[in-house]
């Protein structure tokens, strides 16, 4: 049975802001060493990392002004204070910005988080359009909210998985025919925990989330180990490389687009090199579209 603790939560259902908090800070600090800031190692630690009056040196704060806040009370700190210790602990400007979620949080009505997520009729007349290149809608959670014939074709006809099922990190994580999708499986999977870590700080009291976060942590080992390092990530773009069960290999690069009238969704795209192997996978996807995954070994399970 793995030990990795459960994600913290609150009484209301969403996930325990302060908690996640503590866990970002505490895991981003033991990641770093003495040596990696330009301060002395004395010999052995009875933790990995700096210590807490390191970080604090660092960042120009008290030692017990920051144990408060690694505590998860980051009520009354301010926007300077936490750009001084994301530059002490060497943030990405994605875990920038998951600590500033996390610290000085925007107020959301629950409402607004619990709102239906819809398609603008005209962006899918634009995916219905692209006829040569796998593109779907994401949306809060990874939910799988719109794609095209290529979509279906590369990835399985979604149309057939229940609606409250089309999600990135279930079929991830839950669904054994993406380790076989996936050649790097392991790196799509901390992706989309990444991915979802982000969402967590943007949205702590989104009930749906926590359930989506709960049942993946029941259900997945793989999960419950990458929830538990705290990583976050932006989608943005890349390279993915799959096999296909009817064309084989293929390396495809994805481009994330996300929309100016709603942030909490994004087009994304998949497209290969033009005149190499993947780009003539492509090619005969489109011809055979929809049926190709009919026609699969694998015509039951939808992917990315």
């Amino acid at each position: 049975m793995d030990e990795q603790p459960e994600p913290a939560q609150t009484a209301g259902g969403g996930l325990d802001r302060r908690a996640d908090l503590s866990e970002f800070l505490r895991t981003r600090r033991a990641r770093l060493k003495p040596e990696d800031v330009g301060l002395p190692d004395f010999g052995r630690r009875r933790v990995p990392g700096l210590r807490r009056e390191e970080l604090a040196q660092l960042a120009g704060v008290s030692v017990a002004y920051y144990t408060r806040l690694e505590q998860g009370n980051g009520r009354n700190v301010s926007a300077e204070v936490l750009d001084a210790i994301a530059r002490a602990l060497r943030l990405s400007d994605a875990e920038h910005a998951h600590l500033m979620h996390l610290a000085k949080p925007k107020q959301h009505k629950k409402k607004t988080v619990a709102r239906s997520q819809q398609v603008r009729p005209a962006l899918r007349h634009l995916l219905d359009s692209i006829e040569s290149v796998p593109a779907y809608i994401v949306g809060r959670r990874s939910d799988i909210l719109a794609w095209n014939r290529m979509a279906s074709a590369l990835f399985g006809d979604w149309a057939e998985v229940p609606a409250q099922e089309r999600n990135w990190a279930r079929m991830v994580f839950l669904r054994p025919e993406y380790r076989e999708l996936y050649l790097e499986w392991e790196q799509k999977a901390s992706d989309m925990v990444g991915y979802l870590r982000m969402d967590a700080g943007c949205h702590p009291d989104d009930p749906r989330l926590s359930a989506l976060v709960g049942e993946l942590s029941v259900k997945s080992e793989d999960f419950r180990r990458l929830w538990a390092a705290h990583d976050v990530k932006e989608k943005s773009y890349g390279v993915k490389r799959m096999r296909h069960p009817l064309v084989g290999d293929l390396a495809l690069s994805f481009e994330t687009f996300r929309l100016v009238d709603d942030g909490e969704q994004s087009l994304i795209t998949y497209h290969a090199e033009p005149g190499t192997p993947s780009a003539e996978a492509l090619r005969l996807l489109a011809s055979w579209g929809a049926d190709a995954t009919r026609s699969g070994t694998r015509a039951s399970a939808p992917s990315e």
